[in-house]
């Protein structure tokens, strides 16, 4: 599959999708069983291990979260070294007042939204999207 990285066209083929699942920031120094936590996203840090997961399973383990969130995926198989995608689509967030924390992975950028803003999120999008077309 081809990544595209040329910045007009990454803007406006842009196909957002809002997923249902209810996610948070989680953060452990214990080891974990990564087959029953089944995290989105894991990094090791210092500190301790960060984990996006759903907020039912950090819950059912007694996991330390923050930062109850929605997540949503851009929907184009952007390059890993495109330059100002995501500088633009989280300064248009940025400019509604809307926190974002973007996470770039192979095929595409997903951005955690918090849970009350993601309707607005995905409308703000969508009209970054529409003036690229």
């Amino acid at each position: 599959m081809r990544s595209e990285n040329a910045l007009p066209k990454l803007l406006g083929s842009m196909q957002p999708q809002l997923h249902d699942e209810l996610y948070v920031f989680a953060t452990t120094t214990d080891a974990i069983d990564l087959d029953i936590l089944r995290p989105r996203l894991l990094f090791v840090e210092e500190e301790g291990v960060t984990l996006v997961l759903k907020k039912t399973k950090a819950e059912e383990h007694g996991l330390q979260f923050e930062f109850p969130c929605r997540m949503i995926t851009l929907g184009i198989n952007s390059s890993l070294d495109a330059v100002g995608f995501i500088a633009a689509v989280t300064s248009h967030l940025a400019n509604e007042s809307i926190s974002v924390n973007p996470v770039s992975a192979f095929f595409h950028d997903h951005l955690f939204i918090p849970a009350d803003r993601a309707d607005d999120a995905m409308i703000s999008i969508g009209e970054l999207s529409k003036q690229f077309r």
